[in-house]
């Protein structure tokens, strides 16, 4: 049996929680069970990831102390990125218990928010450990209170060792008839990618910067290639840098468009490859993306990405963005 506790305080001296959670970490290990620990606080810049630890996990114990007002932003995050990049057949199966302890107020309804939080996930949570504790000395000069944590971790390692069943909650009803949130198909880091660079102005201006530059360097040997400019010529490009990939399979429609000539070029992606030139517009296409031939030229000379084309505002595209994404894994321009 693996257990993770994921502690979303501040680490100060004489955190309470911190307390709990080494007193249940020592009953845990004396059951054999093998405790996993994340600090949130010194995993911040990674906390969009963490979701993938969960996988080898039979259950979780989620942790924070309220100082002020609520568990904290750092816990908070941890369960928006279960939310979006959480693996929602295995958080459905996952016991849950929550430890928040207070030295003010509000220990309560902080277990109530994680609880709740955990139901809306599919999650099923457990009896947790909640108090206000002003002082961890209180601890060592009670006894009971250290017995009480300890029958807390004993229970919560029979509830998962004896797959305890619970009452089906309101919560997850609720999220299925309401919820409009989708699924995020992006992993954690190019999500945090698109977050942070797209909406950036100034990155988007720096990047066109650069890409105009390339295209100045290289505009003579353009114009002096002899390659001719027909569709025909650069499917036989795309042929010939194809590679099979079967994680990725859809149409696209390429759509030159400062070159009305030139058409549309329509790939079908499968096991092989099989593209066409067409002059109307077709339903039922996956992708569709429309750059100048510049764009497109710089792509199949291998000097520019699919991704980083779109992303520098130099291709539009209308579609599955993962399949987008599988355009550079089964074309290898640079090659």
């Amino acid at each position: 049996m693996k257990i993770n506790i994921y502690y979303g305080g501040r680490g100060i001296v004489d955190d309470p929680s911190l307390y709990v959670i080494s007193r249940m970490t020592d009953v845990l290990k004396e059951l054999n069970v093998d405790v996993a620990s994340f600090n949130l606080f010194d995993q911040k810049s990674g906390i969009t990831a963490l979701p993938n630890t969960l996988k080898d996990a039979d259950g979780i114990i989620l942790a924070s102390t309220v100082e002020w007002y609520g568990i904290g932003g750092y816990l908070m995050e941890f369960l928006d990125a279960c939310w979006l990049y959480g693996d929602k057949d295995k958080i459905s199966h996952m016991y849950m218990m929550p430890v928040v302890m207070s030295t003010t107020y509000g220990e309560r309804d902080g277990v109530t928010s994680l609880e709740t939080a955990w139901e809306i996930l599919g999650g099923l949570p457990c009896d947790g450990v909640c108090g206000y504790i002003a002082d961890t000395s209180l601890f060592d000069s009670n006894p009971d209170y250290i017995r009480l944590i300890e029958k807390k971790a004993e229970n919560f390692y029979r509830t998962i060792s004896q797959k305890i069943t619970a009452l089906p909650a309101s919560n997850q009803v609720v999220k299925q008839k309401v919820s409009l949130t989708k699924s995020v198909d992006l992993t954690p880091q190019e999500s945090e990618q698109l977050s942070k660079y797209v909406s950036d102005d100034r990155y988007v201006q720096t990047q066109k910067a650069d890409i105009q530059e390339l295209s100045s360097l290289f505009r003579d040997k353009l114009k002096n290639d002899e390659r001719t400019s027909t569709p025909e010529e650069y499917i036989d490009l795309f042929k010939k840098h194809f590679k099979t990939d079967t994680q990725v399979k859809g149409t696209y429609a390429i759509t030159v468009t400062d070159r009305p000539v030139m058409k549309t070029i329509l790939f079908d992606v499968g096991t092989s490859l099989l593209a066409e030139v067409i002059s109307s517009e077709r339903n039922g296409i996956d992708v569709v993306l429309q750059m100048t031939q510049e764009s497109l030229d710089q792509i199949v000379t291998g000097r520019m990405t699919f991704q980083r084309a779109f992303m520098a505002g130099n291709m539009k595209m209308k579609g599955d963005f993962k399949l987008l994404r599988g355009l550079d894994q089964i074309f290898d321009f640079g090659a």
